[in-house]
């Protein structure tokens, strides 16, 4: 037995009891997206606020190096910088501050000289040059600029600040923070409006319901007229449905008609012969009635025999049998050794025609079978005793194969050999017994083989019947 496919957890909070619902289904589904969006715009939204945050500070860091490198400018260092500037420099409001204050001819005045711009970097008078360093394995921005000094023209002081990106990051996630509800109440609005659409997108299905609940027993197509496109494949499916069950039940109710009507005479001349044995005891009496009642019993064992194999032949379930490539030119030599007895006892010559290379068609073999033998009895019954039965194969111009049977028996007139075939015909003035189904049968089967039956006059004057079967549409490696 299959197992169900297992169900997203969030659907599976969404059913506790485990029942399938179309709408919660519909919900978790869209639920995930939604929280996924929430996810990565969140992701989005830090990524941007970092990168504001980032061009905030790179600007307030610029303007503090180039205001700081202008207050040095001003001193007469000769080699030191004055108290004052270093007390500026030291502070930092959240802790340790990084700097370093170069002199072109003294070297590092203050500072860390390990802070120190990379090599290459291109460092001017009026803009400072903004660089990622790291310190003590901490990451930090630096900003650069270089400016003459004012007591002693022919030196450079070079001023580098820097600072961690912990403040950088606080303010993106502030910025975060202050994003994230607005964001969480947009998505909470887009999946209660996605709810609401959902539950009055599904009242849809209810004029349909209500009308296939007022339904008892009718199997009359759903039709597209009220049906929505998504549910069309559904309803599609249903009314095939629905024909397969009008043709089962069709297929049923004429099977109950002919056996009622085909078993009515058997089944009374078996009645009136046990009333007449029952009346006269004598043997002759009793044996003469024994006699019609095992002609009559026969008759009405062939007769729901192949009722029986008619119906089979026309059930729709039938139809879906699955042919294979079969090689005529074996099965049939096969199927026919095994009325060779049969035959002798009839005194009939059964003989057989055809070539010894492979003749493929796409068939199946019970019902080719049945086929076959419906085509042999009827020959056997109505060719006569020392006639000659004929079953050939052979190719026609069309590349067809042609299955033919043929007796020099008394024939069917004329007149009557279109409705051969029909359900329950049978040529007038023939005395044999039969039930007039066995044609019917051949007919039914060529049909599922998509071949056609001909009835025709014999060479000799019996009666000859070719059925085509198409070529087949594999080839056989």
């Amino acid at each position: 037995m299959q197992q169900a496919a297992p169900q997203p957890w969030l659907y599976r909070i969404l059913t506790p009891d485990g029942r399938q619902s179309l709408r919660r289904r519909l919900l978790a589904f869209l639920l995930i997206p939604l929280m996924l969006m929430l996810m990565i715009e969140s992701l989005i939204t830090y990524s941007g606020a970092l990168i504001y945050s980032n061009h905030v500070h790179d600007r307030d860091l610029a303007d503090t190096v180039v205001g700081m490198a202008q207050m040095l400018s001003k001193e007469d260092a000769q080699g030191q910088i004055s108290e004052k500037a270093r007390f500026v420099l030291d502070y930092a409001s959240e802790g340790h501050n990084y700097y370093s204050v170069n002199s072109q001819k003294n070297g590092v005045l203050a500072g860390n000289p390990l802070l120190q711009p990379p090599a290459g970097a291109s460092i001017g008078n009026d803009e400072p040059s903004l660089f990622s360093t790291a310190f003590k394995h901490r990451k930090l921005r630096a900003a650069s600029v270089s400016v003459p000094s004012e007591s002693d023209p022919s030196d450079t002081l070079t001023l580098t600040i820097a600072e961690t990106l912990r403040d950088r990051h606080q303010r993106a996630r502030e910025i975060l923070l202050l994003s994230i509800p607005a964001q969480a109440l947009l998505i909470a609005a887009v999946f209660a409006l996605v709810w609401y659409g959902v539950r009055i997108g599904l009242r849809a299905l209810d004029p349909l319901t209500a009308r296939l609940a007022a339904r008892e027993h009718d199997l009359a197509p759903i039709g597209d007229a009220d049906v929505p496109v998504e549910i069309l494949p559904l309803t599609r499916t249903i009314d095939g449905l629905f024909a397969r069950l009008r043709g089962m039940l069709a297929l049923q109710e004429r099977f109950i008609a002919d056996a009622a009507h085909q078993l009515r005479t058997p089944l009374a001349g078996l009645r009136v012969h046990v009333e007449r044995a029952q009346a006269d005891p004598s043997p002759a009496t009793v044996n003469d009635a024994l006699d019609h009642i095992q002609r009559l019993t026969n008759r009405a064992s062939r007769t729901s025999t192949q009722l029986l194999a008619l119906t089979r032949a026309q059930s729709p379930e039938h139809e879906a049998g699955v042919h294979t490539l079969i090689d005529l030119s074996r099965l049939i030599p096969e199927l026919l050794s095994l009325r060779i007895h049969e035959a002798i006892a009839a005194g009939v010559d059964l003989g057989y025609d055809g070539p010894t290379d492979p003749v493929w068609i796409d068939g199946d073999r019970t019902t080719l079978q049945e086929l076959l033998d419906n085509l042999i009895d009827n020959s056997l019954r109505y060719a006569g005793r020392n006639s000659i039965v004929t079953v050939a194969i052979y190719l026609e111009e069309t590349r067809d194969v042609c299955l033919s049977i043929e007796d020099n028996g008394p024939g069917v007139p004329a007149a009557f050999l279109a409705r051969l075939g029909e359900r329950f015909f049978r040529v007038p003035g023939c005395h044999e017994e039969g039930t007039g189904l066995g044609l019917a049968i051949v007919q039914r089967i060529a049909e599922r083989h998509h071949a056609k039956v001909h009835y025709l006059s014999g060479s000799e004057g019996g009666l000859r019947v070719e059925v085509l079967f198409p070529p087949a549409r594999t080839s056989k490696d």
